[in-house]
């Protein structure tokens, strides 16, 4: 299975990234060993995840998440709850 997930970081920004390993992943970024951009906003919180059965379109959908804004980003967590 491949994982399309949102953090929310500690400046309250959101970051958007893909794994196949959503565990691992979220571990690696609390310990800083994430994307670049999490390591100097820790911590993170993960606040969504999608599941895919496929790498691409887990990328696919990463890439359609980049393109919305802030505000439909949190459309997206809220409605997910």
């Amino acid at each position: 299975m491949c994982y399309v997930y949102i953090l929310k970081c500690s400046d309250n920004t959101l970051y958007t990234g893909w794994t196949n390993n959503i565990e691992k992943r979220i571990k690696a970024h609390l310990e800083g060993k994430g994307a670049k951009y999490t390591r100097s906003r820790l911590p993170v919180e993960l606040v969504y995840v999608e599941e895919y059965t496929d790498k691409i379109s887990a990328q696919k959908r990463e890439y359609a998440i980049k393109q919305m804004t802030r505000g439909e980003k949190l459309e997206l967590i809220k409605d997910s709850k």
